[in-house]
């Protein structure tokens, strides 16, 4: 594929940054469907595992949320300098597994029922607790990653 055209200025504008990002290669394709397999079907066991009512604490999504984050962070400092950017494994970790495995949509709707059963207070904590849970995991596992490759 030829790089991106100005149509505007035509094919004799200066050359930019590439605005149409790389063709995904089929092997990419597939470890972003396989690790999303896994992630879902982990998050979807769990939430069968444990249901819990919009008065409730929703532990399951709580947990696989910041366990993502937790993984993602790993996975995106760790494999970030040590894999050429045609890996499949940061698409089957991070895109595949940590975005199946998370899921903010389920978080939006917990939410709304929380406030359908005026648990308003519930839903306050729940969402600040996510996010800030979220960015602590990350946070820490970026921290540790770089910890043991500078001790090396």
């Amino acid at each position: 594929m030829p790089d991106a055209v100005d149509l505007v200025a035509g094919p004799a504008a200066p050359r930019r940054a590439r605005l149409v990002p790389p063709r995904a290669d089929a092997q990419t394709i597939i470890a972003i469907f396989v690790g999303g397999a896994l992630g879902t079907l982990a998050r979807a066991a769990l939430a069968e595992a444990f249901p819990h009512s919009a008065t409730e604490w929703p532990w399951p999504t709580f947990a696989v949320n910041i366990v993502a984050a937790l993984l993602l962070g790993y996975f995106v400092t760790r494999l970030q300098e040590r894999l050429p950017l045609s890996s499949y494994r940061r698409p089957l970790l991070g895109t595949g597994v940590c975005g199946g495995l998370s899921t903010f949509s389920t978080m939006q709707v917990e939410i709304l029922k929380m406030l359908s059963a005026h648990a308003y207070g519930l839903a306050a904590g729940y969402t600040t607790a996510s996010v800030a849970a979220g960015y602590a995991a990350v946070h820490l596992a970026t921290t540790l990653v770089r910890r043991v490759r500078v001790r090396r």
